[in-house]
């Protein structure tokens, strides 16, 4: 803001200087910004590209499923098969959200789950892992039988983790910057932040938090010691610990003492009385002189320079409870106040950590994916900065280790993540964690799986403005064309002029684009038919974000029998991203198939269970050529190639062999789970009234009468208030709810294809949902009408 004063200490040369600079457009020096405008901070933090400016997007979040573990893994015999089933809906339902945090970010703070957070005590603790390490690998070894395979991550995720490095620092501190800004918003007033990093961005991470928080509110520089320093030869000291920075919102913040088990030299101190507890001896006076506690007691005195630190009386009752040590002569000692090991609850823990190694490649907990935390690291810090039923955040939740401690520890929680493969696992490990929980007879709380799905794909297309009738129109065709331009560019197609049904042409392929806020169908794949005849066309690919449920394999061998090939693939998240698609190497997946079926109980006419007979993918990472060529003599790699994993081998000779891996289809399985009753449960969405016509972008969150004022430490923002009048819509989908599922782990590896039985209330025609999660982290999903009764 400029200087209320408007008194600026200017010559006249710098003030022509000024008004050339302004009239070619060009960019001020440094020094004139503490001269022309008001400035709270005397020291600032500048970066390549710095703005104020924060995602205000506000999205509706689509459930993708609802997930509250039901099965008995103890059964008696007479129900072994049975699975009797249960829900837990009562309170907050915990979240896992698959997306860009950025948007994520924006849309809970001033979207309708705002006031869920709000209802369930408000956010009192964050704690984030942000990929730091610019040359960290973020891929990870898949098990499939008994070989290993290398999986890369997907393209969107190297953009988002690696290019966050693209210009250095600049664009590390920018992306940090405005995600922290928005985390802060979403903070309850007593809330705390976690950030975690190492040496590369720490300083950069501190000032940041300084700028957006206020140094006065920074508590703690933690030091992890993650690992002990390796025997060997370096150039500088070793690097053998990250930092975590905590921050609190405001001086009214949670923080519970922790303390640790005494050392071996505290240990040493101790010795066992005539009843086997373990003692020692404290100092019974202080290191001040006062004259009314310089007395002689029980023919002991203390030197000049200390005084007792108790009252005679109070030494007395001590004595008379056998408190007091002595010396052989029988007089007091004056370190002798007699403290019981079993009474003290250790030492408090300090900002330095070296108690708590990293993940062991042997321990129970680890899952082989490479930026897990050990659990007692987030423990120590939920415990401190939280309290039990209070809600914690990660959103870069990777393997979710936040999430299984704060569901362990009684706490509600939400994260998030960019990969799909990191959902997949924290939907794993929180399921496991669920049924540890039950079988223990303690609370659990069911979670859902979230993503902002088709919502963000209709951000895209929003065109906002007062834009309204034929121009709001034209300007919603001419973006849907550029996105259409996008897909094509990012498919290596040719766009093809003129009206016509079909896109672009790929070789002699003609491309057909699906609706981009709807699943294609059976029409839509009926006119791709309709059209190619009339070209006289034998080859089409329709590409699209969503296909409708059961659609495949039927219609296409439908399409087969007419003479016409058609190929149906994904439009992967990756297009959104214009330096994926200018990269060339954005993946079109094809689409898999899963084959069911119900069985039912000859003795019970309403008892149901399914059976996954087939599941079908397609899949490629990587060129065979590339994998030859770049493969030195006497090594091996595997490779994906058309759904089937490929292990190629190059002998001393140079003479390459081929291997196929995935001999069986189930090797392609990781997951799989049954929604036994799919259209019960109707997917609803909250959105506000008075942006009710787009749903998509609320710039602030508008209330009926009131504006709801920034809380202390936000700046200048508007935030949901308990007014805000929302109007429930119902989607035209359904919540996928978990009700039976089996899956692999890292140490059992065996795959249920039968459900056990599941009885129905009442007879009748359902819907059953199976879902199957490959080994990648791509999930399908199929429809299965029954009929019981």
């Amino acid at each position: 803001m400029a200087r209320s004063n408007e008194v600026y200490d200017l010559s006249d040369a710098e003030k022509r200087d000024l008004i050339n600079l302004i009239q070619q457009g060009k960019s001020l020096p440094e020094k004139y910004r503490f001269i022309l405008f008001a400035d709270k901070s005397e020291v600032e933090l500048v970066w390549n590209g710095k703005s104020r400016d924060v995602c205000t997007s506000v999205l509706p979040f689509q459930t993708l499923e609802h997930v509250d573990e039901p099965r008995k893994n103890a059964k008696s015999q007479e129900e072994i098969g049975f699975d009797s089933g249960g829900r837990q809906e009562k309170g907050w339902t915990n979240k896992l959200i698959w997306g860009d945090n950025k948007l994520i970010l924006s849309s809970l703070k001033s979207g309708a789950l705002r006031q869920q957070i709000e209802a369930a005590g408000g956010l009192k603790l964050i704690y984030i892992d942000p990929p730091f390490d610019v040359g960290a690998d973020f891929s990870m070894d898949i098990e499939i039988g008994d070989e290993v395979f290398h999986k890369e991550p997907n393209l969107l995720e190297q953009i988002a983790y690696r290019d966050t490095w693209g210009k250095g620092s600049d664009s590390f501190i920018s992306m940090i910057y405005e995600r922290l800004v928005l985390m802060r918003d979403l903070l309850s007033r007593d809330g705390s932040i976690y950030v975690h990093c190492d040496w590369r961005v720490s300083p950069y991470i501190r000032c940041v938090l300084d700028e957006v928080f206020g140094s006065d509110m920074y508590r703690n520089e933690i030091i992890w010691v993650r690992t002990n320093a390796h025997n060997m030869k370096a150039s500088g000291y070793t690097r053998s610990n990250d930092t975590i920075h905590f921050v609190s919102k405001s001086e009214n913040y949670t923080f519970n003492e922790e303390f640790r088990p005494y050392g071996e030299a505290q240990m040493s101190r101790y010795k066992e009385d005539e009843n086997g507890r373990l003692y020692t001896g404290r100092d019974l006076t202080f290191s001040t002189r006062s004259p009314s506690r310089q007395f002689k007691w029980r023919g002991t005195q203390p030197p000049d320079h200390r005084s007792w630190g108790a009252s005679k009386d109070q030494l007395e009752k001590w004595w008379s409870e056998g408190r007091i040590l002595t010396k052989k002569d029988g007089t007091p000692r004056l370190d002798g106040y007699r403290v019981y090991l079993d009474e003290t609850k250790g030492t408090p823990v300090t900002a330095t950590w070296d108690d708590i190694g990293r993940v062991a490649n042997t321990s129970d907990e680890r899952l082989d994916y490479p930026t897990q935390k050990p659990e007692a690291l987030v423990e120590r810090i939920m415990k401190v900065s939280s309290n039990p039923g209070d809600l914690v955040a990660d959103l870069f939740c990777g393997s979710g280790t936040t999430a299984a401690v704060a569901e362990r520890l009684g706490r509600k929680w939400l994260t998030s993540d960019l990969g799909k493969f990191s959902i997949h696992t924290t939907r794993k490990r929180l399921i496991i964690s669920q049924r540890r929980l039950k079988a223990e007879g303690k609370p659990f709380r069911a979670f859902e799986v979230l993503n902002l799905g088709r919502y963000e794909r209709q951000a895209y297309l929003n065109v906002g403005g007062r834009l309204s009738g034929a121009a709001k129109q034209s300007a919603i065709d001419k973006k849907e064309r550029e996105f259409r331009s996008l897909i094509l560019r990012a498919y290596k197609a040719k766009p093809l002029e003129g009206a016509g049904f079909f896109h672009g042409t790929n070789g002699n392929r003609y491309v057909a684009i699906g609706p981009i806020n709807l699943p294609v169908g059976r029409l839509f794949v009926e006119e791709v038919i309709v059209e190619c005849r009339k070209l006289g066309a034998t080859r089409a690919d329709i590409l699209a974000f969503e296909f409708e449920m059961g659609l495949f394999p039927a219609v296409l061998d439908e399409a087969k029998a007419k003479g016409i090939e058609i190929v149906s693939k994904y439009i992967p998240k990756d297009v959104f991203d214009k330096r994926a698609v200018d990269r060339g190497q954005v993946v079109f997946h094809d689409i898999s198939y899963i084959q069911a079926t119900p069985k039912y109980d000859k003795k019970r006419d309403r008892r149901v269970q399914i059976v996954l007979e087939d599941f079908s993918v397609y899949y490629s990472q990587g060129a065979m050529e590339e994998a030859i060529g770049g493969l030195k003599e006497g090594k091996s790699t595997v490779v994906c190639e058309a759904g089937k994993l490929i292990k190629v081998s190059k002998d001393k000779d140079g003479v390459v062999t081929k291997e196929t891996l995935t001999k069986k289809w189930t090797d392609w399985v990781d997951y799989w789970a049954v929604d036994f009753d799919y259209h019960s449960k109707k997917e609803i969405i909250r959105v506000s009234r008075a942006h009710k016509d787009s749903a998509l972008a609320l710039p602030t969150a508008t209330t009926s009468g009131k504006k709801g004022k920034a809380r202390e430490g936000e700046g200048e923002q508007t935030y949901l208030t308990d007014d805000l009048a929302y109007e429930e819509q119902w989607t035209g989908g359904y919540i996928f709810e978990n009700e039976w599922q089996s899956f692999r782990t890292r140490k059992d590896r065996d795959l249920e294809l039968t459900t056990a039985w599941h009885d129905y209330p009442e007879a009748g025609s359902y819907v059953v949902a199976v879902k199957v999660i490959d080994i990648f982290g791509n999930d399908t999903m199929t429809l299965l009408p029954v009929r019981v009764g």
